[in-house]
């Protein structure tokens, strides 16, 4: 049987999502967790991968097991063992070719910057000590919407067949002393969010001009991007599937 895992993590201590050699990761322990509540082994597929520092309001993931389980008895019980940094929310019975990366269709990421030092915030909040131009930021941002192609953006090492993307939103609020950009789209390449970032703040610190910004992204050269944006700030905030696709908690069938 397959089941689908809601959780959260604060990616402060973790280098990324994914298991690697010589380095703690959020799937190694959530691996390691899930083995030993379940008393069998466990490897987790997640829908996504975080970078190190990267933190996750909600990651999905899917694991097989061969007899049914007590939803909410287990998320319990998961939580008793994950460190306090993971938490376990829900957990979903799903058809047994669901996937948790393939059947996504749309993802959410938040990025946060401060403009007011908070030691509480550094490690969840890129700090900027003067105001950026939002108007700006927000007219570059609206030109993602018009693009596929985000080789600009993109770490084009690796095995990334293509490069496109269909944004469907990208928008700065502020609110106080503290800034949210919201960027959703289908997929999204590796580093790209945080690229995206740091040349829109090169936008709003005036080092780069509207027009400019819409050039880089035409140019498909990841040499006219900025910068990325400290990992800290940007959080996975929500990803999403077909209607149908996960079952409640409380439902046994599995269609």
């Amino acid at each position: 049987m397959r089941y689908f895992l809601d959780i959260a993590y604060d990616g402060t201590r973790f280098h990324g999502w994914q298991v690697q050699p010589n380095a703690l990761s959020v799937q190694e322990v959530l691996d390691d967790c899930l083995s030993k509540v379940l008393r069998q082994p466990v490897n987790s597929t997640g829908s996504g991968r975080t970078d190190t520092g990267v933190h996750a309001s909600q990651q999905f993931v899917h694991f097989d097991v061969a007899e049914k389980l007590d939803e909410e008895q287990m998320v319990y019980r998961f939580n008793r063992l994950l460190p306090n940094d993971i938490v376990a929310k829900k957990l979903y019975l799903v058809p047994d070719d669901a996937h948790a990366r393939f059947d996504a269709f749309e993802r959410t990421y938040h990025y946060y910057i401060t403009l007011a030092k908070n030691p509480f915030k550094r490690y969840y909040a890129h700090y900027l000590s003067s105001q950026p131009d939002l108007e700006k930021m927000n007219e570059a941002a609206a030109i993602l919407l018009k693009y596929e192609d985000f080789t600009t953006f993109s770490k084009v090492k690796g095995d990334t067949k293509h490069y496109n993307c269909n944004m469907y939103e990208a928008v700065w609020q502020q609110e106080g002393d503290e800034l949210k950009f919201t960027i959703r789209a289908n997929r999204f390449l590796r580093g790209m969010v945080r690229l995206v970032v740091g040349t829109l703040l090169d936008v709003g610190k005036g080092k780069l001009t509207v027009e400019a910004f819409e050039q880089t992204i035409a140019s498909k050269d990841r040499s006219k991007a900025s910068g990325a944006a400290p990992a800290e700030g940007l959080y996975l905030a929500k990803v999403a599937y077909p209607e149908g696709k996960l079952k409640v908690p409380s439902d046994t069938s599995a269609k």
